[in-house]
């Protein structure tokens, strides 16, 4: 059930809202125009058989059947004295215990009074009421009906929107909301539907988007294969130097550049999605152990508790080791790795990581923080991802006693059946 703070509930309450609104303003003035009119003619007869009373008053005959009475005990007390004053009026009363309408005036210094029956002006004013009041409700109920059904198709697309637009931010850049556009040679667009607007330009921006890192993608393998042959046979031919400071100094060179092109070769078959992991049930404190020693970098492994994780060794190996070589070249000892069940941790006590890193994640050709060294920042966009491989939440944060530390959760669970 979706919560009473979504769109369209707002939208269908502020639609049934408005809705109550203007029918009890229009119910109002229809009552009162209707009590006028009725009332309007209840007074008119009241007053024509007052003036017939006073008629027959003047000349001492009886007016038949209708009641009239000099001073009725039942006369209300504002109409007694406006008759006192010597005018004519008439008003809504009780006579009997029974409403009715009076109708006075002066005779002889007295008050000449006729009263007829008003129940059924009232019961006639209780009706229209009641017409009103379930006029209104029936209005108010199918206005929140359409205002619901608007909102929630409103609501419904804009759902969808922001789901492609989470996707996108994910990494699915095929992801698209797909509205039909109009077709204005078919029927003319007679209204600007926002929703459509902003699905629209979402899916341009991914498809722009999505393009650019493509171009990108080719670009980065196409440089590193480009690299990779004269690579080799420069490498080969430095092997025929003569033994020296300047054949140690090429060699060095070119074993540099052979890295960073393996490096990039790597980041595109990542960036490809073809990458796929031979999953193994693994001893994860037992895995980081010969992974360290095989790396020959200083580190202090604990574990704390050890745990059986479903992962693929060679890639893990692959992110312990650029992560401990990130730690060696950019950050100070102690390098401290601990294993606390499928949670890994790596810690060591230099600056920290840069903001932006912890921010956005690394990004490939910037380090960020001229502190933590010189680098291409390929060593982390590879841990990043070939633990997204391996399904490994991977987080960057600082220590509170200071030093870079890198979180890896890594999935427990059995190997499928057939694997």
């Amino acid at each position: 059930m979706r919560p009473l703070s979504s769109l369209r509930w707002k939208i269908a309450l502020t639609t049934t809202l408005v809705c109550c609104l203007v029918a009890a303003v229009l119910g109002i003035l229809v009552h009162n125009v209707a009590a006028q009119q009725i009332v309007g003619e209840v007074r008119k007869d009241a007053n024509q058989e007052l003036d017939h009373a006073l008629g027959h008053y003047e000349y001492g005959t009886a007016h038949g059947d209708v009641n009239v009475a000099l001073d009725p005990p039942g006369l209300p007390p504002p109409l007694k004295a406006l008759v006192a004053r010597g005018r004519t009026g008439s008003m809504v009363g009780l006579h009997d215990g029974a409403p009715v309408m009076w109708a006075a005036a002066p005779a002889d210094r007295q008050a000449l009074a006729v009263w007829i029956p008003y129940e059924h002006t009232r019961t006639r004013l209780r009706d229209i009421d009641a017409a009103i009041l379930a006029s209104s409700a029936l209005a108010a109920g199918l206005v929140a009906l359409a205002g619901l059904f608007l909102a929630n198709r409103i609501s419904r697309r804009l759902t969808t929107t922001a789901a492609v637009a989470r996707r996108i931010s994910a990494g699915d850049l095929d992801a698209r909301v797909g509205f039909p556009a109009d077709d204005a040679t078919l029927r003319p667009r007679r209204y600007r539907d926002e929703v459509r607007d902003v699905a629209q330009a979402l899916d341009s921006m991914a498809a722009s988007l999505q393009g650019r890192l493509e171009a990108e993608k080719r670009f980065t393998a196409d440089v590193a294969h480009e690299l990779r042959t004269p690579l080799t046979g420069s490498l080969a031919a430095a092997a025929l130097l003569p033994e020296g400071r300047p054949k140690e100094m090429i060699n060095d060179r070119l074993k540099a550049l052979h890295l960073l092109t393996e490096d990039l070769l790597e980041i595109s078959r990542l960036d490809s999605g073809v990458e796929r992991a031979d999953l193994a049930q693994v001893e994860l404190g037992r895995a980081v152990q010969r992974a360290v020693a095989a790396t020959r970098l200083a580190a202090e492994v604990h574990v704390v508790r050890d745990a059986v994780v479903l992962t693929d060794r060679r890639r893990l190996d692959r992110i312990l080791a650029n992560l401990l070589t990130n730690a060696h070249k950019h950050g100070l000892p102690p390098v401290d790795i601990t294993v606390e069940g499928p949670v890994l941790t790596i810690h060591d006590h230099g600056g920290g990581y840069p903001p932006d890193l912890i921010d956005q994640g690394p990004q490939r050709f910037r380090t960020g923080d001229p502190g933590r060294g010189r680098g291409h920042g390929l060593g982390l966009t590879i841990v990043a991802g070939q633990a997204a491989v391996l399904e490994i939440a991977l987080t960057f944060d600082n220590a509170p006693d200071g030093g870079a530390r890198t979180t890896l959760r890594l999935p427990v669970g059995k190997l499928p059946e057939g694997s």
